[in-house]
């Protein structure tokens, strides 16, 4: 032992310092986390082990970026998992230079603190001991030593190729290898395609997955006998919390944090095997609203590429049922102009759109990201009250959003719970027994079609497939006729065909999906991309997972939902691709290319400017855009900016971002908008490289407000007749 301590000794600090930052650090961290695997260790190791290797003996000012870079990644994941049960994705680093997502996230502080202060503690560590040396120069690391990186991610590829697990992917991963990982898989798969020839083509039959399928028996004698429609969507809540679910799955979780929600699942007609296609807020009601899968792939959201579309809108659920006759609505409880919902969500279909802005009863604690869950569903109550007054039926869709990180609950749940999430949890649950009670007293269950679900899952550690596991609650005026348990396997792209045969209206093609109101005799295909892994049941019981380096793996399971499968072999080569290939197909369902398509970000909407511009993403006037721009293309935009206070005018500043780095268009630093003369702009640009993630940020300060009735983007290439002054006026407002 004395002889380990004397060797130890004789190592540099600056060797030691780092070996302790990028190694022990995070091993130590993954055991804190409760995140304990073979694998994640060996994940830990290896990335320790390469930057040990890539930074010993580099200038600390040249080591120090990628140190900080990694840290910030070590952080990022502690704290998604923590929120939504999944790991970051390259998709998601935007949001980490996002002040409005990182405030309003994460409340002012961490969900997981100490991980942040043992790295920036182990940090200054490894700073001090390249203060102390920094006149002698260190020793080189053993030859052998740069063997440790390569032998050790082989031996991860081996054990995960000889006896692969299907853990929860931060269990299995440092993000980092995983990043990695997925670069070096592309690689490979152009190399096995290379070497392979010219493959023939790849065409997957996609009916199964974009029909509509009416061909079950109906569980209704006649057409639903219910006037309104109500679809709450409850923020990330997965299908684990309902007791109904857990039994229907045989799950081993056994957390009882909404027995509220629970009971009345036993009231109604329940669906434990239910799909959530995808993570994100904008991307689940549009698979809901829309009938239709969402990108698979983290691609622009599909909501966004609605606004472009003139028709396919129309089939959307609240287009259909206001062109039957409802009064449609939408309410949520935080702003509309985060994911541009202030503008998707008229454009399918609702007649009214409000956010944080309608309510008027105060939150009963403070909320970064709008209304807290007993306050939301008050005011909520408050809404179906004054449409029950009037004669024409309605819909109404509401979204919550308490159990949004950073879960803010009162004191006393605090108390209560273990953790602040499940504190937020058992405060919805409370908030909504209310608002259902509530609903029974007003007589609104006896003629109201009510579906409670969830947006997406934020996922529950160590229960497989949480982060796809949703819920369907339908509770129906005819409710003795429907089952308690609805077999089968379904999901939200079946939630706009579904209401539509409730009322036996006519289901538009563009529709996809089964509807919940039939019972069917064979099974279906099915989709989901969450965690980084993309999945595909056949309907045959066949489940195929994909991860992020591109290895599929076939699980025996008769439904999508299971606690458990039976690992059946690996499924690469062609069965891989023609995965991958049904995902892109769903994928492209609206817009085949990104030339020719005129995106209209402007509205009628009367905007408050405030005293000074403090972020270009929290404060841009025009919501989230993330455009793409092919190589050779040619983009013009045409934009109008009003001050609406004649006494005051408005200071506006139009920048462009490229993955968040600024793009330099030659445009005014800044430009003044009046009620009497408008801001009228008419640029345009080129684009000799492919762009990507690209934003356009209006931003303005004063002391009025703005309406920004045009911001019109169209990208063609040279020569192409010029479709922006094709589009007449009225088409302008129409898009808004």
């Amino acid at each position: 032992m004395s002889a380990l301590f004397q060797r130890l000794r004789q190592l540099d600090a600056r060797l030691l310092s780092l070996i302790f930052l990028v190694l022990l650090v995070p091993v130590c961290l993954r055991a804190a986390l409760g995140w304990s695997s073979l694998f994640g260790y060996l994940s830990d190791l290896a990335i320790g082990s390469l930057l040990i290797v890539l930074l010993h003996r580099r200038p600390w000012w040249l080591a120090l970026p990628l140190l900080l870079f990694w840290g910030l990644l070590t952080v990022a994941t502690a704290e998604l998992v923590s929120a939504v049960g999944r790991l970051p994705t390259v998709a998601d680093l935007h949001y980490l230079i996002d002040p409005q997502f990182v405030e309003n996230s994460t409340g002012g502080g961490f969900a997981h603190p100490g991980v942040a202060v043992a790295l920036l503690l182990a940090l200054a560590l490894w700073l001090l001991s390249h203060w102390t040396r920094r006149a002698t120069t260190a020793p080189a690391l053993p030859r052998a030593t740069w063997a440790t990186p390569v032998l050790l991610f082989t031996a991860y590829w081996g054990a995960q190729n000889i006896s692969p697990s299907d853990a929860d992917p931060w269990r299995l991963y440092n993000l980092p290898h995983q990043l990695l990982a997925a670069q070096v898989a592309d690689v490979q798969m152009q190399a096995e395609e290379w070497l392979e020839g010219e493959a023939p083509a790849i065409a997957p039959s996609m009916a199964g997955l974009t029909d509509v399928d009416l061909n079950g028996h109906p569980l209704l004698s006649a057409r639903g006998q219910a006037r309104n429609v109500l679809i709450v969507a409850l923020e990330g809540i997965p299908g684990a919390y309902i007791g109904a679910n857990r039994r229907a799955i045989g799950s081993h979780y056994q957390e009882d944090l909404m027995p509220n929600l629970s009971r009345w699942a036993e009231r109604g007609m329940n669906t434990p095997d239910y799909v959530l296609h995808t993570h994100q807020t904008i991307r689940g009601l549009y698979a809901m609203l829309c009938g239709d899968y969402d990108k698979l792939d983290n691609g622009t959201p599909k909501g966004v590429e609605m606004l472009t579309q003139h028709e396919r809108n129309q089939a959307c659920l609240p287009a259909q049922l206001r062109q039957h006759g409802f009064a449609t609505h939408y309410l949520q409880g935080a702003g509309l102009r985060f994911m541009a919902k202030d503008k998707i969500m008229p454009h399918i279909g609702f007649d009214a759109t409000h956010g944080l802005e309608w309510f008027t009863n105060a939150n009963y604690l403070e909320f970064p990201w709008g209304k807290d869950d007993k306050a939301f569903f008050e005011g909520a109550l408050k809404y179906v009250g004054e449409l029950k007054k009037q004669k024409q039926p309605w819909m109404l869709t509401l979204l919550t959003v308490g159990t949004h990180q950073p879960y803010s609950a009162p004191e006393d749940y605090l108390q209560r719970y273990d953790t602040p999430k499940q504190a937020a949890v058992g405060y919805l649950d409370d908030a909504l027994e209310q608002f259902l009670s509530g609903l029974e007293r007003q007589g609104v269950l006896k003629d109201t079609l009510v579906v409670i679900t969830s947006d997406e899952s934020h996922g529950i550690d160590g229960v497989r497939l949480a982060s796809s596991w949703g819920f369907n609650l339908t509770l129906a005026p005819e409710q003795a006729q429907l089952p308690r348990l609805n077999a089968g396997v379904y999901g939200h792209v079946d939630l706009s065909a579904s209401i539509l045969d409730y009322f036996d209206f006519p289901v538009p093609s563009a529709l996809s999906g089964r509807s919940l109101f039939r019972d069917y005799d064979s099974g279906r295909e099915i989709m989901s991309f969450t965690n980084g892994k993309l999945r595909y049941h056949d309907g045959n019981g066949i489940l195929t997972e994909c991860d992020m380096p591109r290895r599929c793996r076939e699980y025996a399971s008769t439904g999508f939902i299971a606690d458990s499968t039976t690992f059946k072999g690996n499924a690469n080569g062609l069965h891989a691709r023609q995965i991958a290939a049904r995902a892109s197909a769903l994928d492209l369902s609206l817009l085949r290319t990104p030339l020719n398509q005129r995106y209209q970000f402007g509205s009628a909407n009367v905007i408050p400017l405030q005293a000074q511009i403090k972020d270009d993403w929290a404060d841009n006037l025009i919501g989230a855009q993330y455009l793409e721009m092919p190589k050779g293309s040619h983009t013009r935009v045409r934009l109008t900016v009003r001050s609406v206070d004649p006494q005051q005018a408005a200071y506006i500043q139009l920048k462009a971002k490229e993955f968040e780095q600024d793009v330099q268009l030659g445009l005014p630093t800044e430009m003044v908008a009046t009620a009497d003369q408008p801001l009228e702009m008419d640029f345009s640009f080129d684009n000799p490289q492919p762009r990507k993630a690209f934003s356009f940020h209006l931003l303005g300060y004063g002391l009025g407000a703005v309406e920004v009735s045009d911001f019109s983007v169209i990208t063609e290439l040279p020569g192409q007749q010029d479709l922006l002054d094709e589009i007449p006026e009225e088409d302008t407002a129409q898009s808004s």
